[in-house]
């Protein structure tokens, strides 16, 4: 598949050199970078799917020891220790 792209002078020479410099095609760089952000992306919805998943499960250890108590339910609590 083919895909154009519109750029300034600026940014395609930047481009360029960037590839260069990094001995790979633009072709490459491009394709690298575009696939390097949607893996970023994805990772990130994840890390905050997990941290709200968690939230949930860690919030009564939170409260418990903000308020100074280091057991849960009498069983000592050495998530936080």
């Amino acid at each position: 598949m083919t895909i154009s792209l519109r750029l300034s002078d600026e940014d395609t020479a930047l481009i360029k050199k960037y590839a260069e410099l990094n001995r790979m095609t633009v072709s490459e760089l491009i394709r690298q970078s575009v696939i390097e952000r949607i893996e970023d992306e994805y990772d990130l919805k994840a890390m905050k799917r997990r941290l709200q998943s968690t939230r949930k499960t860690l919030l009564p250890f939170r409260l418990m020891r903000w308020k100074g108590n280091w057991s849960c339910n009498n069983v000592p609590c050495c998530f936080y220790q």
